[in-house]
């Protein structure tokens, strides 16, 4: 059975061989589209201000994947394709990283293991990660909630007005 991850990529540190941010994402994309997995789409690239201690911006994407890979499996993957950037996962949490790769969602609903959970537990909250996907998926649903990716959007995105009293 081939099923399908929404993942999530992200970057605020150049790299030696590859670049800037932008262009490790570009060469990210390479990594995804191997043998076990098929990259079916790419969002455009998004900068966005980073979360918690790091002080540089990052630079954003989303792809589509399909693959025969079980969650656990392809955690590991990329993981390993993390490793090759120079991840370094002892470092501070929310701290400048070459590469970040995330799985947010998958094809056949929610997923939990030791080191996995599907849907990403704060993908709801973080529209550097809802625009992209927006790009890939606008359709899918989130399994927790069954709002589709647009729903999410919005309703992160949105400005609340703040009703008028009448005299």
């Amino acid at each position: 059975m081939k099923y399908r991850y929404l993942i999530a990529l992200g970057s605020n540190q150049p790299h030696h061989r590859y670049g800037n941010p932008r262009q490790v994402l570009a060469a990210t994309l390479q990594q995804l589209d191997c043998k076990s997995v098929k990259l079916l789409s790419a969002s455009s690239v998004i900068e966005s201000a980073p979360l918690g201690p790091s002080s540089r911006r990052y630079a954003n994407a989303a792809v589509l994947v399909k693959t025969r890979l079980s969650p656990d499996d392809l955690l590991s993957q990329l993981q390993h394709i993390e490793d090759k950037f120079g991840r370094n996962r002892r470092g501070q949490r929310w701290g400048p990283r070459v590469l970040d790769l995330d799985i947010v969602l998958w094809s056949e609903g929610a997923f939990a293991s030791p080191d996995l959970i599907i849907p990403h537990p704060e993908f709801r909250r973080r529209s550097f990660v809802l625009t992209p996907a927006l790009d890939v998926a606008p359709a899918w649903r989130d399994p927790i909630t069954g709002l589709k990716l647009r729903q999410l959007h919005f309703r992160l995105t949105r400005r609340l007005t703040i009703p008028h009293r009448l005299p």
